[in-house]
């Protein structure tokens, strides 16, 4: 099968094209014909060797976690989908004409292939930290860095759950958020200022998902480390706030299962950033390293 791979760490200019052995599905797993990968930061951070302390990576190695496709193999034990139904989810090595999927859900009709193909990881991701800030309807969440892949997704889940949402972002993306329902700010020094003046009556909780060394001023928002979670800062633990990582998480079935029936109910989308041919690959690294997406990065692969 053609596959995406690098063969070293380096810049987006070390993935390749190349021919790998198909993979195949083991229990518990389905094997998709893909048509649609994820590009996500961690990515290009192992691919940069950023993470090599935590994530052995074998070489050649294939990057990519989230895909969409066709189902052509389902492993033992595997329940409610069978070869032909189209879905989407998380596994390793996605972005490949085929690929393994250890956690999977069926594609809603509501979403395109390049939507559901860049949804898994985000969404995974934007569940999992909200259940560790568990905010109430009613209450508010400040999300920093709320344009991105991550930040959508977890504004959408708290907005459907009746929380008011405030978030951080650019002054071009300010319109898109908006439009999610997500009352908007700009980043950077005085947000406390800002904040205040757009609740008054304070912030309940803090998501920060974009690691712009704001972690101080965003507990002092919430007045408590403990209300603070980020995906992106790791003094986070030093400061008393939270910080949650990981590729995968065994709640991953759930947040697909839920951003599905969302998307169902006109609750949830999942906006593109851009669009790369598999070939082009290294050009969606650098979109991705360059920072200020708004939305997902995909590639195209069928």
């Amino acid at each position: 099968m053609l596959a995406l791979t690098y063969a070293g760490y380096g810049d987006p200019s070390v993935l390749d094209v190349t021919t790998r052995p198909e993979p195949h599905a083991g229990p518990g797993q389905v094997r998709i014909a893909v048509r649609v990968a994820g590009v996500n930061p961690v990515d290009w951070k192992i691919r940069a060797g950023q993470m090599k302390e935590w994530i052995t990576t074998r070489f050649p190695a294939i990057p990519g976690s989230d895909a969409a496709g066709v189902v052509d193999e389902v492993g033992e034990g595997v329940e409610g989908v069978k070869v032909g139904d189209e879905v989407f989810g998380s596994g390793a090595d996605a972005s490949a004409e085929f690929a393994v999927l250890d956690e999977f859900a069926l594609k809603p009709a509501s979403l395109s292939w390049e939507q559901a193909g860049g949804l898994a990881a985000v969404a995974e991701t934007a569940l999992r930290t909200l259940e560790l800030l568990r905010p109430s309807a009613g209450q508010t969440l400040l999300i920093e860095g709320a344009a991105g892949g991550v930040g959508s997704a977890a504004a959408q889940f708290a907005l459907a759950d009746g929380v008011r949402v405030i978030g951080t972002a650019s002054e071009q993306n300010h319109e898109f958020l908006r439009d999610l329902g997500v009352v908007p700010t700009v980043y950077g020094p005085g947000l406390k200022e800002r904040v205040d003046a757009l609740a008054p009556e304070g912030v309940d909780v803090v998501l920060d998902t974009a690691g712009l060394g704001s972690l101080k001023e965003l507990i002092e928002i919430a007045e408590s480390a403990e209300s603070v979670v980020s995906i992106a800062d790791f003094s986070a633990p030093e400061h008393g706030a939270r910080l949650s990582v990981g590729i995968t998480d065994p709640r991953a079935f759930h947040a697909l299962e839920k951003a599905a029936r969302l998307a169902d109910e006109g609750k949830f989308t999942v906006p593109i950033d851009s669009e790369f041919a598999l070939a082009d690959a290294a050009k969606a690294h650098e979109r991705s390293q360059g920072g200020h997406v708004r939305g997902k990065i995909v590639l195209k692969v069928a």
